[in-house]
């Protein structure tokens, strides 16, 4: 009977030990959320703002070099160094290092003076060292152990993505893939969840519409749509090495001609401005979601994912601050467009489908590319082929990522632990 007791007593506290757990985390993923959808709003009108003016004032792309100067400087006074970023915050999850204070405003006023003056970059790098920023010091608010930490870390990446793309799931599901491919994060999943929905509310509270896309052109599930699909992804997935393999190769590129950090930002600015005049268009600069959308209606210049791809390599290659999801959106839509049709898809379709295999193969998160085509098309009847591109697109992508610091913990190819990073 005694046993019996001690039994029940035991699990007893075991529940009780659950509950507190869950409803602590409840709190502070709540609170995290708060702050990052706060953060979010406030970067994303802010981002709007400076695009907006940057294209009602088409002068202010002159100063691209003045403004990688300040951003120089503004790394250099805070301690950070100028390759603090997206691969610091994925380190400290894992290895439960320590973010830099300053990491959260100097990407958020970095990443600003990028898109004003109309450097080729996205959002999302700032989402995710800006919510890593913010996730770390609540968890030094708190106090939470170095595990927690790591957690709470994760959560804030989630905040702010989701504040940003309005993806809450999607945003879950890629801060929790992201960091080591193969493994998932499961002890951060309700305290992410939470976080994300909080965030994405706070936006939508301040009037951020989340993007949506309507879907056209989808094809009947026959042999010969699959045979396409199959043939697109798997060009898409040498396109996303392509596009790895150049911003390592112009960052090491510009760094070897140029060692001082204030002379290669200049440099790369100048000949940014130098390529917007030759070829007479605004398209280029910024991230270029407008032309995503265009491309998502079935139309796109046929070099324009090439050219984007050059402009993004040189804005980040010279030291500029964003991202590079957005123009990897760019890259796989316009790509999708032009090659899809040639194939004989529905070129709007082809773009949506290039979109969200480029986005597997550049970030290794078969997961969460699948809902982000849920998310952001709504159309269940094409999920299979956004599935079978996603799957394809992770195997041929191979082990290169965006982020250096990126694990890649199973090989793509068997059941191997190989635990190298992503090259």
């Amino acid at each position: 009977m005694r046993a019996i007791n001690t039994t029940i007593k035991e699990k007893t506290l075991g529940v009780i030990k659950y509950l507190l757990t869950f409803l602590n985390w409840l709190l502070i993923a709540t609170i995290t959320g708060v702050f990052t959808g706060l953060a979010g709003t406030l970067f994303n009108k802010t981002i709007s703002y400076v695009t907006d003016f940057r294209g009602s004032h088409d002068y202010i792309i002159w100063f691209l070099p003045v403004g990688g100067l300040l951003i120089v400087l503004l790394y250099k006074l805070s301690g950070a160094g100028e390759d603090a970023g997206t691969n610091m915050v994925l380190t400290s999850v894992r290895d439960h290092e320590k973010v830099h204070p300053l990491l959260a405003p100097l990407i958020f006023i970095a990443a600003s003076i990028t898109h004003l003056f109309g450097g080729s970059a996205g959002r999302e790098g700032a989402a995710l060292q800006l919510g890593g920023g913010i996730g770390f010091q609540v968890g030094r608010l708190f106090r939470l152990d170095e595990s927690d930490k790591a957690t709470i870390v994760i959560c804030g990446m989630a905040g702010l993505f989701s504040a940003l793309f309005g993806t809450p799931i999607t945003a879950v599901l890629f801060a929790m893939e992201v960091i080591s491919v193969g493994v998932f994060y499961y002890s951060a999943l309700i305290p992410s969840i939470i976080t994300s929905l909080s965030s994405y509310v706070i936006t939508l509270k301040f009037g951020i519409k989340p993007e949506r896309f309507e879907l056209k052109g989808v094809p009947e599930l026959t042999a010969m749509p699959i045979i396409k699909v199959i043939i697109l992804a798997a060009v898409t997935a040498l396109l996303s090495s392509v596009f790895i393999l150049s911003l390592e190769g112009s960052h090491k590129l510009l760094k070897k001609c140029f060692k001082n950090s204030y002379i290669r930002i200049f440099v790369g600015g100048a000949v940014i401005v130098a390529l917007t005049f030759i070829l007479g268009t605004r398209d280029y600069n910024g991230a270029g979601m407008n032309i995503v959308e265009r491309a998502l209606e079935g139309e796109a210049e046929p070099f324009a994912f090439a050219l984007k791809l050059i402009f993004t390599c040189i804005t980040i290659g010279a030291g500029f601050k964003g991202g590079e999801i957005v123009p990897t959106f760019f890259i796989g839509a316009t790509f999708g467009c032009v090659f899809g049709d040639l194939i004989g898809l529905n070129p709007a379709f082809g773009a949506a489908i290039g979109l969200v295999a480029m986005f597997c193969g550049v970030v290794n998160c078969p997961v969460a590319s699948i809902i982000l085509s849920i998310e952001l098309f709504s159309d269940a009847n094409s999920i299979v082929f956004f599935t079978l591109a996603c799957g394809i697109s992770f195997v041929l992508s191979g082990y290169y990522g965006l982020y250096s610091s990126q694990k890649i913990v199973y090989s793509k190819l068997k059941h191997e632990y190989i635990n190298i990073n992503a090259k």
